[in-house]
């Protein structure tokens, strides 16, 4: 029987996941950006997931780091574990949706999987968390995700805020203070060709506000029919 994973290997998977997610490899420098770890760190670490038995990773030097089946099976049970706590914070404690993250990454580790089967019974079994990312099912299958980045928008587009791809609790509190929340709902009016800043209206308010690419590719929409 293998060995529970420690702590730090689940995070190593969790971030390589999301770095691959498009389905190229993850560089070493990516990783260390991400995980604020030295580069050397990194390429120890992989060299050890490329090791066990079954391995957890495919590394190749200088060409970056891809899960194998087992890899992308525990780091989907971190990411479910993480996002049902998220849900759970919120829905039962009544945190707010820039508080949860930190939380979550400490007890995503230690739960059991009865305990995940309780808090996600006891929501009714949720498909997102409170910052609209999709949680994977129980069985570990990641849902497709059918929304675009707002920067994608068309002048005049119409579409309704449903994902914000951030951790970051002074970003997501400037999100709030804008409006720009889950089921915010918006019109795209214009995009600068020079910078691509785009010109957005939010349903309800008469001024425009202008929104620069960090915010705009973070932010995921569903266009209105």
């Amino acid at each position: 029987m293998p060995k529970p994973l420690t702590d730090s290997t689940q995070d190593y998977l969790k971030v390589i996941y999301e770095l691959t997610e498009n389905g190229n490899p993850a560089s070493t420098t990516a990783l260390a950006a991400r995980l604020q770890v030295a580069p050397a760190s990194v390429t120890g670490m992989m060299q050890r997931l490329a090791s066990t038995k079954p391995a957890l990773v495919e590394y190749h030097k200088h060409q970056g780091v891809l899960l194998t089946a087992r890899g992308k099976h525990a780091a989907l049970e971190v990411i479910r574990h993480h996002r049902l706590i998220e849900s759970w914070l919120v829905q039962t404690l009544g945190y707010s949706w820039d508080e949860v993250h930190s939380e979550a990454e400490k007890l995503e580790h230690v739960i059991s999987e009865e305990f995940e089967e309780r808090i996600a019974a006891a929501m009714g079994y949720p498909l997102r968390d409170p910052h609209g990312e999709p949680i994977p099912s129980a069985d570990l299958v990641m849902p497709q995700d059918p929304y675009i980045a707002l920067s994608k928008l068309q002048p005049q587009q119409e579409a309704c805020v449903r994902r914000v791809h951030a951790k970051d609790p002074g970003f997501l509190k400037h999100l709030e203070e804008l409006g720009l929340v889950i089921g915010a709902r918006l019109q795209a009016l214009e995009v600068s060709r020079y910078d691509q800043v785009m010109q957005i209206r939010l349903r309800g308010r008469e001024e425009a506000m202008a929104l620069g690419p960090a915010i705009t590719n973070r932010v995921f929409v569903e266009i209105s029919k």
